[in-house]
């Protein structure tokens, strides 16, 4: 058995979401914030055999996506004075993770 972690932007929850538990797929969602634009994701939790585990991922690639956006970036010039640009970062798709389970119980 593996347990997957699976890191998506909330824009792109609901659709994983609802696509792992057509499929059957118990899953737990928790709310968290990523570190680098402070944003929204959910991160997703879900206990599978083995033979699974690629059946997941390809479901959750499938509905979160990678796409370009503006963020505003503060520099600093000379005189102390503040200048605001916009910078495309990349955001969405998902990160994840998968490790061993030494030992699962449902009580």
């Amino acid at each position: 058995m593996k347990l997957i972690l699976a890191i998506v932007s909330n824009d792109d929850s609901g659709a994983v979401s609802s696509s792992l538990t057509r499929e059957g797929y118990s899953v737990t969602k928790l709310a968290t914030t990523g570190g680098f634009l402070m944003a929204g994701n959910t991160t997703f939790i879900s206990g599978v055999e083995d033979e699974k585990v690629d059946e997941v991922i390809e479901i959750i690639s499938k509905h979160s996506s990678r796409r370009n956006q503006m963020v505003p970036n503060t520099s600093t010039m000379d005189m102390g004075m503040y200048s605001s640009f916009p910078v495309e970062v990349t955001v969405g798709g998902s990160t994840i993770f998968v490790l061993d389970v030494d030992r699962f119980e449902k009580v």
